[in-house]
């Protein structure tokens, strides 16, 4: 009798396990994006500046990004008194690297991937604001840990079939992680990103701390946002790219 109430107790688990898998990425989703703020009032915003503070090898570099929603993107660093210019304009994308950092000084295109992955920075709220609509797909994979929490693993597959796995606190429901593969320059880069300091701005919730592992390997390069103004006026002229010298 025993056994039998316990392989009941057991199927009654399997069988709610299953159901809820089967729904728990849509919940997963819809539960961050209520959690971030909600997708009407990211959707209000038209566009966003931020300045940033990132530490590589214990250098210092601040930059600031300057984003209009469906027009274009621009992101201005400075190192050691140099400037780099990273923008897009629509769907193209370019840069200025300075000489001294390997660049020639004048404005080049970016490879096509650079430019896709960078275009995904436009998409305010994140990936899974939308993703239906976007023709993309969700799966929950599980479970795995991110700093010792076990995180909800999500797989989100682009139209393009392009994966990207994301790590949804299950207290905050908020992204802590993503991971995906890409290809820069003919090589499958791995990307890698983690979320920390949440911060609310009009009701909307931001990363302030960015963590990437430093790709010369031995530590991470951290990335610590200054401030965020949402809804400042911007001349699309800063998108364009200039032309040579």
């Amino acid at each position: 009798m025993k056994v039998s109430k316990f392989l009941v107790s057991a199927l009654v688990v399997v069988a709610t396990t299953v159901s809820s898998m089967a729904q728990t990425a849509e919940e997963i989703a819809k539960k961050h994006i209520e959690a971030i703020g909600g997708v009407e009032k990211w959707k209000a915003i038209k566009s966003i500046e931020i300045q940033n503070r990132m530490s590589i090898g214990g250098m210092e570099v601040e930059s600031k990004s300057i984003i209009l929603v469906g027009k274009g993107l621009r992101t201005e660093a400075s190192v050691m008194g140099q400037k780099i210019i990273t923008a897009l304009d629509g769907d193209q994308g370019w840069t200025i690297l300075p000489t001294m950092m390997g660049g020639t000084g004048e404005p080049q295109e970016l490879p096509n991937a650079v430019t896709k992955q960078t275009k995904g920075q436009m998409n305010f709220g994140g990936a899974l604001i939308d993703y239906v609509e976007k023709g993309a797909t969700l799966e929950l994979v599980g479970k795995e840990k991110v700093d010792n929490v076990e995180a909800y693993r999500l797989k989100l597959t682009e139209k393009n079939g392009d994966v990207t796995n994301v790590f949804v606190s299950p207290s905050t429901y908020y992204i802590v992680k993503t991971t995906a593969s890409r290809v820069i320059n003919a090589k499958n880069t791995d990307i890698e990103l983690s979320f920390s300091n949440f911060k609310a701005v009009d009701g909307l919730i931001f990363p302030y701390t960015t963590e990437i592992p430093s790709p010369m390997g031995g530590g991470q390069m951290t990335m610590e946002v200054d401030s965020i103004k949402l809804n400042p006026s911007v001349d699309e002229a800063i998108f364009k790219k200039p032309a040579k010298k």
